[in-house]
């Protein structure tokens, strides 16, 4: 690749980056002023995110548009490590989320998780009393579990409806307690379970109690955040070969800007 064709390549691609981080950015700022509290702790890592890609954006740019070769050496520095962070992240994510599944329950569309089903990294989290105590406060303030009477209106609705890990864990008890539905939000807990499960005297309909104690919902919860991390990991083995193309091309751009200077410098 010619020295004109890498570095005009390299120069256009970090200036569509620029733009990417600058919305990034201000994509951040948006959630911390409309989002509570719960998810603006998001909002930290995606600002982050958005200054870091804004910073490699711009060395990168600035190297390629000037033909610094000392620029884009940071340049590639830096768009290594970011390439090895993403690796160690992603192969992390897929072990990490490796363990734990559904188990289905005779008569219901969804599936019922099982906290011991998941990763140590997974319990570690969950078990930490600060932690759930805060993603308790989110799960209660997100009504998740006190719009269900809202979308399912009657029993039979709810019996075939197809709950999310979060709703099947958290706003219900485990179906081995025995507990018959009144409706979306209103067990019948006179009935006395057989099953020596805790989950069963932890669960009461109080709107901020539900179930949001029990091992049911920590797993439910497990089963979320496993989701979402094979998302992300998928995204990033997308990413880390979109960057190894970027820091293909800008090898080959600061490889034939130093070649042309060390020729001009011969000439001189």
């Amino acid at each position: 690749m010619s020295t004109g064709t890498s570095t005009f390549v390299i120069r256009w691609i970090n200036f569509f980056t620029m733009i990417l981080a600058i919305a990034v950015i201000c994509f951040g700022v948006w959630m911390n002023i409309h989002h509570d509290e719960c998810r603006r702790s998001l909002t930290f890592p995606v600002m982050g995110l958005g200054a870091l890609i804004l910073l490699v954006s711009f060395l990168g740019f600035l190297g390629a548009w000037k033909n610094v070769a000392v620029l884009l050496w940071v340049y590639l520095i830096m768009l290594c490590i970011i390439l090895i962070a993403i690796m160690v992240f992603t192969v992390l994510a897929f072990i990490i989320t490796n363990s734990g599944s559904g188990h289905a329950v005779s008569g219901l569309r969804y599936k019922e998780y099982h906290l011991q089903d998941y990763s140590s990294w997974f319990l570690k989290q969950l078990n930490n009393t600060k932690h759930w105590r805060h993603l308790k406060s989110c799960l209660v303030k997100s009504e998740e579990c006190n719009n269900l009477p809202k979308r399912y209106k009657t029993l039979k609705e709810y019996k075939l409806a197809e709950l999310s890990p979060i709703e099947a864990g958290c706003c219900r008890p485990p179906s081995e307690c025995g507990y018959p539905a009144v409706n979306a939000s209103y067990y019948d807990l006179s009935y006395h379970p057989v099953s020596t499960n805790k989950d069963c005297k932890l669960y009461k309909n109080a709107r901020s109690i539900k179930c949001y104690d029990c091992d049911s919902c920590m797993a439910g919860v497990a089963q979320y955040m496993k989701e979402e991390w094979r998302v992300v990991a998928i995204f990033n083995v997308v990413l880390f070969v979109a960057l190894s193309i970027v820091y293909f091309i800008g090898c080959c751009a600061r490889r034939n800007v130093s070649r042309s200077h060390t020729m001009k410098a011969t000439r001189r």
